[in-house]
């Protein structure tokens, strides 16, 4: 079909691509509500359910992540030269897709920004508490390998295509769904959606019914400077949402990254996953003590306040650098949390506290990722290293709307973890100083940054 015969469809790239694959509503309309199975009914139900894909995007890439820094990436780790290359090979590419995730959440929060919502970077720690998202959407860090490759295939497929999760998922099919919403339902709730794609198509389907009752300009009613673009965060696909054409075009792009439009979904995150598992496995298969990652257990550092059982740090220094790379996850959560609600910051400004994020995921969060997979958990589990669990506190959306006293607190809080990280220097073997040092001067220049652009 054309890019004219396209775009003479009722919705956008997606939704050509659904019906194609046979996603027809009862009205004959692609992507419907019968096609979903989910009904977006008013501007609440909608907003909820943006918020639950912003948490979604933001697991599935904490997932990937993690797979990441779990792989081993040294001489001395027991792999052949070809072995070590295919590694590091799969490794640039999982950071790529969970960089790819990080585009996705931004454009959720273009998505939420748009009609008129709050920012949502918070999402609930690891492992999720049940009935977090339907039956069908599972997830767990997990270190890379055959398990983790074949689940995070699982939640990037096609929709329509039939493939079975990694065997830790089994029980899903033993699960019962979860309602439909009614068309008289006052309140916003959690719906049933077998993919992530489905879940986008409820949310584009959901757009272009409110838009028929309420009209464009009363939907998009969010402030079109509070959009995130490709001038802050280096994303070309970063686009700004501020009607139901660019919050088409940014399901496309969410999407079509993901699974791929039909035919094309060998360069999406779903083709490149089975890429790296048929690679994975002719490796396997020529050496069956091939094991590309550390033995990481994801435990945290202190106890769960809700009484859910998790593995616990107990050797010191890992409990220390874990602790580090939590309080540096948050900040960066901060940051982008003033960015997405901010008030009177300038343009230059809005630029700092952007690339500051940035600087922390890549000068901080990916050096000590690969360090705490390096380090034990305690003598009570011999033999594990630590996996980064990215344990939230509290809510990352806690500081005042006020401009001068936000920054004032980002700042005060990126001071004190540096000293934090000052303090995991001086207990540390010099085998570990390298890293720890480059996250110092992270901490403290980023801080200086943030100083002098008050």
């Amino acid at each position: 079909m054309t890019d004219q015969g396209v775009g003479q469809l009722a919705g956008g790239r997606l939704m050509h691509v659904l019906e194609t694959r046979g996603g027809i509503a009862s009205d004959g309309s692609p992507g419907g509500p019968a096609a979903t199975g989910m009904l977006l009914q008013h501007r609440e139900a909608l907003v909820y359910t943006l918020s639950k894909a912003a948490a979604l995007e933001h697991l599935v890439m904490l997932q990937y992540l993690y797979a990441a820094f779990s792989m081993k990436d040294r001489d001395d780790e027991g792999l052949s030269p070809d072995q070590l290359a295919a590694v590091k090979r799969w490794r640039h590419t999982i950071l790529e897709i969970a960089g790819q995730e990080m585009l996705h959440l931004a454009l959720v929060q273009n998505l939420l920004t748009a009609v008129g919502a709050a920012p949502v970077l918070g999402r609930p720690n690891f492992p999720l508490p049940p009935h977090a998202y339907p039956a069908g959407i599972q997830m767990a860090l997990l270190p890379f390998g055959e398990t983790s490759l074949r689940h995070f295939a699982y939640l990037e497929r096609p929709e329509g295509m039939a493939i079975d999760d990694a065997e830790a998922f089994a029980a899903l099919d033993k699960a019962a769904p979860l309602p439909r919403a009614q068309e008289d339902e006052i309140g916003p709730r959690l719906q049933d959606f077998e993919t992530i794609g489905v879940l986008y198509r409820a949310v584009e389907s959901g757009l272009g019914h409110l838009v028929d009752q309420m009209g464009e300009r009363t939907l998009f009613l969010g402030p079109p400077a509070a959009q995130a673009t490709e001038e802050h965060f280096r994303w070309p696909e970063l686009v700004p949402v501020t009607d139901l054409a660019s919050a088409r075009a940014a399901i496309d792009t969410i999407v079509e990254q993901g699974e791929g439009a039909r035919g094309e979904w060998r360069h999406a995150h779903f083709g490149r996953l089975v890429e790296i598992l048929d690679e994975f496995m002719e490796l396997r298969s020529s050496d069956p003590s091939f094991e590309p990652a550390r033995p990481v257990l994801a435990a945290c550092v202190r106890e769960r306040e809700d009484g859910l059982p998790v593995p616990i740090i107990t050797e010191p220094f890992t409990n220390r650098c874990m602790d580090l790379l939590n309080a540096i996850y948050e900040v960066l959560l901060q940051l982008l949390a003033r960015y997405f609600a901010h008030t009177d910051e300038t343009e230059a400004q809005l630029a700092v506290l952007a690339d500051v994020a940035v600087t922390l995921m890549f000068g901080a969060i990916k050096p000590l990722g690969g360090l705490v997979t390096r380090l034990p958990v305690g003598p009570d589990r011999p033999g594990a290293t630590a996996g980064p669990t990215f344990e939230l506190f509290y809510s990352v959306d806690y500081l005042l709307p006020h401009r001068d006293a936000a920054w004032a607190v980002i700042e005060e809080r990126l001071r004190s973890v540096a000293e934090l990280a000052v303090k995991c220097r001086e207990s540390c073997s010099p085998l570990y100083m390298p890293p720890l040092i480059k996250v110092t001067d992270a901490l403290r220049t980023q801080a200086d940054r943030l100083a002098a652009a008050r």
